[in-house]
């Protein structure tokens, strides 16, 4: 395998630094306190094409793979945009995968372009209130009734849930057990299908969560990704893929910390010097850098497997529970080394530290990445 950055790829990384460019840290702090999406930079970023990035060029995408898709999610996160302009944009990039695989020609042509440009927004439901990510135990009930399915139940914590176009949901067929879940692409105006109350949050303002109620939502059959009861291993190959861009995003926003926090120590003086002479603090950044560059490496090294159609689901846990750590504890020291400047919302390393933390709980929190890396180290 070949782990040098190409020249294509420093291509996509100028390109879309060059759209963040438009959208400053105002920007996203005033989206932070409005509880606003921002489709002023969704628009924009589809328009380069970054949406549809993964998706093939028959359907109007730039036919690229996951490593690409992956550096586009590094640096918007990096910009400044963080986990709420990465966000935005994560579910489109990733979740078209299982509608490229599985889905009929006919539904293919109907969503996966427009996805690419832009007009539609995708949602995923798979979590429920009384199952978290234990797929196997989704009581959310279809129902086969002739040409349709009725789908009964509750989808929690639904990233842009009551805002997307279409949902891309997880719902029981059969009472055989993980084997009885089959995947549905829900429309947004479905009858019966309705957002809850968006959780209030401690960080990730810009992107309503909410529960997604289906009260007898007729869907059509021809709506299902593969068959019935592939629906299990169509959720977790979608949570494969999704931990990586997860680990992306991890590492640019760590990446945006950083920069924040080496500039501040650079112009802040203490005892006649900048403080990034003081060796004290001096080391807390080197260890922040080297926590991104690790990170970094990590998660495009289970990029590059997975396009290369080799195993890699061991890869994108470990990727995503490092990058996730990593992220965390490098936003938290940022804070530390601006002090009390830090604390205050004049600099944006306290919404990046919010913002951190939801990426070590969802596409499966970290210990649960601990559990599928042992599975594998046993299993192996």
């Amino acid at each position: 395998m070949d782990f040098a950055e190409h020249e294509d790829h420093r291509a996509i990384r100028a390109a879309v630094r060059d759209v963040c460019k438009q959208f400053d840290d105002d920007y996203w702090m005033r989206l932070d306190a409005e509880h606003t999406f921002p489709w002023e930079f969704y628009r924009e970023m589809a328009k380069g094409g970054w949406i549809g990035i993964a998706i093939p060029e028959a359907y109007g995408g730039g036919g690229q793979g996951i490593t690409e898709a992956s550096l586009v999610l590094e640096e918007v996160a990096a910009s400044g945009a963080c986990m709420n302009g990465a966000s935005a944009i994560h579910l489109s990039i990733f979740g078209m995968h299982p509608v490229v695989l599985h889905g009929s020609e006919e539904l293919k042509q109907r969503v996966l372009p427009p996805v690419a440009s832009g007009e539609l927004h995708v949602a995923f439901g798979v979590t429920e209130p009384d199952a978290g990510l234990d797929t196997t135990s989704i009581s959310t009930r279809a129902v086969r009734d002739g040409d349709d399915y009725v789908i009964t139940g509750a989808k929690a914590w639904t990233t842009h849930g009551g805002e997307a176009d279409f949902y891309k949901v997880m719902a029981r067929t059969s009472d055989d057990g993980g084997r009885g879940i089959s995947c549905f692409l829900v429309p947004a105006d479905a009858p019966g299908l309705s957002a809850d109350t968006p959780e209030d949050k401690m960080g990730l303002m810009s992107s309503v969560t909410a529960t997604m109620l289906f009260d007898n939502v007729r869907v059509p059959a021809q709506r299902r990704l593969g068959a019935e009861g592939q629906g299990l291993a169509i959720a977790l190959a979608g949570l494969d893929s999704g931990r990586l861009g997860i680990a992306a995003v991890a590492t640019g926003v760590a990446q945006a910390a950083l920069d924040v926090a080496v500039k501040y120590a650079k112009e802040r003086e203490s005892f006649g010097k900048p403080v990034i002479e003081h060796q004290g603090l001096a080391f807390l950044l080197a260890d922040m850098a080297a926590a991104v560059e690790s990170a970094r490496a990590t998660y495009l090294f289970a990029a590059r497997l997975r396009d290369a159609g080799r195993p890699f689901s061991r890869q994108a846990s470990v990727a995503k529970m490092t990058a996730t750590d990593n992220a965390m504890k490098v936003t938290t020291d940022a804070v530390q080394v601006l002090g009390g400047a830090g604390y205050t919302k004049d600099f944006p390393v306290e919404r990046y530290m919010r913002e951190t933390k939801v990426m070590q709980i969802f596409e499966g929190t970290n210990q649960i990445q601990r559990m599928v890396i042992a599975r594998h180290l046993a299993k192996d």
